[in-house]
């Protein structure tokens, strides 16, 4: 008999107890839905983590001063004005592996063009910043030397304002308020989508940071240029730990701090925290991975007892088959089609069962989840594995039947 045939046998078997059938089908059916679920949102979750460490920018360390105290109590990050503009510039001049060092003043500001206002985070900074993150230019132009020195009335947006104020027009060279300072847009921002603090990285305005302070602010002229934090990109990804060293021994010497005494800022490295992010990512994985392999375990242990009480059930079946000329190997693999046919069934029903979840989550829980192809493949085929190895024992059990003996059972 060919494989068509013995498959014909094996579907007419399953279907004679079809309620039997699909309870042993259940356990494969959940731990293939779990399987495909763990896939598309392992997946999702690692395209997030690389788009934000892409938004982050590589190799980045980012410096922010320390917190200040007031009447006793201690206030939060940042509140101590400790970075200038000359501690980013002496970090990029003496400390070995720094690409560049870029200063950072922000604030929150009105923005208005015509009637419409937008409230946006308003950046002051340097061309070098946006070589620290990565950050390119959809269109236009950056800060030109004579702008970045000279508190030029120019800007470049994200493209979420860009979105907000000019709708679908081209901003280039259109006027804006910030505040009650007039600028002309002079490029607009590629989009770089959330941050990974779930923030919306295109929604803000950067100005030269001379800009910023003298026209934004309004500080008064002479007063120490101090900024809110410098973002150091290191030339590699092996200068990280060089530059961060001599980066706190650098600060800690401009600023006077004594042995023993604490630092007056703080340094992140900006892609240990995505790291972070993708390793939690992983462990989830992992763990949806755990639940999977339990429930396909059982899901097969399932189908290793069904096919023992087959067996059992089936034995006058299987005698007359070999006295009629059926060798063992047919037998054989009669049982085994049958266990794995099952198995490919239930692989094929919890491929379905757990795509749906993966659609749910990313629409219910805003999770991105991504599914291809090869996760589906790789999901039946393993049920398909599972059928086969918990199969055979009882397929073998059914080939080593005597005739004569089978014949006679009851």
């Amino acid at each position: 008999m060919g494989f068509l045939g013995t498959l014909a046998i094996a579907l007419k078997a399953l279907a004679t107890n079809k309620l039997r059938s699909a309870l042993t089908m259940l356990g494969i059916v959940i731990g293939v839905a779990a399987v495909i679920a763990m896939i598309a949102i392992g997946r999702g979750a690692q395209q997030s983590v690389a788009e934000q460490l892409s938004g982050l920018g590589s190799n980045v360390i980012v410096v922010w001063p320390s917190s200040a105290s007031s009447g006793g109590i201690r206030l939060g990050a940042s509140t101590a004005p400790t970075l200038s503009e000359d501690d980013a510039a002496a970090i990029a001049r003496e400390v070995a592996g720094v690409q560049v060092a870029a200063p950072l003043v922000r604030a929150n500001q009105q923005i208005i063009v015509g009637n419409t206002n937008w409230q946006s985070s308003v950046h002051g900074i340097t061309n070098d910043y946006l070589e620290a993150r990565d950050w390119y230019l959809a269109a236009g132009r950056a800060f030109e030397p004579g702008e970045l020195s000279g508190s030029g009335k120019v800007a470049i947006i994200g493209s979420t304002v860009a979105r907000e104020l000019f709708g679908d027009a081209d901003p280039i060279d259109r006027q804006m308020r910030i505040g009650r300072v007039p600028v002309t847009v002079i490029g607009v921002l590629a989009p770089k989508g959330q941050s990974a603090w779930g923030n919306d990285q295109d929604d803000v305005v950067m100005v030269p940071i001379s800009t910023m302070r003298n026209r934004v602010q309004g500080q008064p002229t002479g007063r120490l240029k101090r900024v809110g934090s410098i973002s150091i990109k290191a030339a590699s990804a092996e200068a990280l730990p060089g530059v961060m060293e001599g980066t706190r021994a650098l600060l800690r010497q401009r600023h006077r701090l004594q042995p023993g005494q604490d630092d007056d800022f703080s340094m992140r490295n900006l892609t240990e925290i995505a790291e972070t992010r993708e390793a939690a990512s992983r462990t989830l994985s992992w763990l949806l991975a755990a639940v999977a392999g339990v429930s396909l375990l059982v899901g097969g242990i399932g189908i290793m007892n069904i096919m023992l009480v087959s067996v059992t059930e089936r034995t006058r079946e299987i005698g007359l088959r070999r006295a009629v000329g059926a060798r063992a190997r047919d037998i054989l693999l009669q049982f085994l089609v049958e266990a794995t046919t099952l198995s490919v069934i239930g692989g094929l029903l919890g491929t379905l069962l757990g795509t749906a979840a993966a659609i749910a989550v990313a629409e219910f829980v805003g999770w991105r989840t991504l599914l291809g192809v090869d996760a589906i493949a790789l999901a039946v085929g393993f049920a398909a594995a599972i059928g086969i190895f918990f199969g055979f024992w009882p397929a073998r059990k059914a080939s080593r039947l005597q005739p004569i003996e089978a014949l006679r059972h009851e």
